[in-house]
């Protein structure tokens, strides 16, 4: 196994398009780590220059602490799973994992001995001979990863692996690829566009966007501070609110005021922002699920009109109409149903409440 390290890495292609811009971060031995971000964000790029299929524009990469910027995708040991898996249809199981050690020339009976083993070791010794076009999405995942590692890499990246399955297959992947991950104990680069994977599935998250690292932290904490107000909306399902605010300060009491709401802070709230010094006008990030909604007014409520109501079983999504036309989604128990047109009332939980700087999108309270 070994680490991975991005230090000021940059990809540029053609001398004008930037793909990669001063990327920095470390994935630890043994990690699991995810790289999350929309197409064209640059991370195919990224995992090309790390796996040496690419030249690095600037910058250094670094496995066990040391450059391996000169080095051939032959010397670096990575292993790499496809979104087609790249199998040969042709093969048996057996013969798909033993393809790479043939290529190195290695004994027969070593051959032998590796891929029952990694047989055993991913669940498909009794199917060991069966060719791969008989296979299913989920057994040819398992090959795949299996020929990954039958030559034992000291890093493992799989770009986007999963995405093409249907919904169902790909929950149940998710779960199977984990167990597989943590057993194998490899350090795994995992990346993909779609949240959901990365959330269920890291020790930690890079997310990108436009070429940029934006936020790298384990799930959690991507999830309950943003960096950032791209983070805060990209993360989350349904999306985090956005809606600008102002913030006010009269005698002893601070509120948060738009044309659709004004809220007063509470003790815990107000002492974040004892130390900023920035403009007043700012971007409020707050998710549905932090949105509280009553049928009768309650202290530090404000009444809002219902446009959509979306029954989900345990649950509701209710889209309320703010100022102006915008929508503001709040996720509530499915017991709680309104009618659309009526009017409820809402306030926010502050422990949760997000301001971001209108100009930056930079979370002012984010902890740098």
């Amino acid at each position: 196994m070994a680490s991975v390290e991005l230090r000021n890495v940059w990809k540029i292609y053609g001398g004008k398009v930037q793909a990669v811009i001063d990327a920095n971060w470390k994935c630890e031995d043994g990690e699991f780590f995810s790289i999350l971000g929309p197409s064209g964000c640059g991370k195919s790029s990224t995992l090309r220059m790390i796996a040496g299929l690419e030249e690095i524009s600037r910058g250094e990469i670094l496995f066990n602490d040391q450059v391996v910027n000169q080095l051939p995708p032959s010397s670096r040991n990575v292993a790499m799973v496809f979104e087609n898996w790249a199998l040969y249809p042709n093969l048996t199981v057996y013969e798909n994992i033993a393809f790479p050690l043939r290529v190195r020339k290695m004994p027969e009976s070593e051959i032998d001995k590796k891929v029952k083993e990694a047989a055993e070791f991913l669940n498909l010794t009794s199917i060991l001979h069966t060719g791969v076009r008989h296979l299913s999405g989920g057994e040819m995942q398992s090959v795949s990863i299996g020929r990954a590692i039958v030559r034992q890499p000291a890093v493992m990246i799989m770009d986007e692996p999963i995405s093409h399955l249907d919904a169902g297959l790909r929950a149940r992947m998710r779960d199977e690829l984990k167990k597989q991950v943590e057993r194998l104990r490899v350090t795994t680069l995992y990346i993909t566009h779609d949240q959901v994977e990365s959330m269920a599935m890291a020790d930690r998250i890079a997310i990108m966007n436009l070429g940029r690292i934006q936020q790298v932290g384990t799930p959690l904490e991507i999830y309950y501070n943003p960096r950032n107000d791209f983070v805060g909306g990209f993360i989350g399902e349904p999306p985090m609110n956005f809606t600008f605010c102002e913030l006010l300060q009269e005698e002893d009491q601070s509120f948060i005021v738009s044309p659709s709401f004004r809220l007063r802070l509470d003790d815990e709230c107000k002492s974040q922002f004892l130390q900023y010094r920035g403009g007043s006008r700012l971007k409020l990030g707050i998710r549905p699920e932090d949105v509280r909604v009553s049928m009768q007014p309650f202290p530090n409520s404000f009444a809002l009109e219902t446009d959509f109501v979306e029954p989900q079983g345990d649950r509701t999504i209710i889209s309320l109409r703010l100022h102006g036309g915008d929508i503001l989604l709040a996720q509530v128990l499915g017991s709680l149903r309104p009618d659309i047109g009526q009017t409820v009332y809402v306030t926010f939980d502050q422990r949760h409440m997000h301001f971001f700087d209108i100009e930056t999108g930079l979370n002012i309270l984010y902890p740098e």
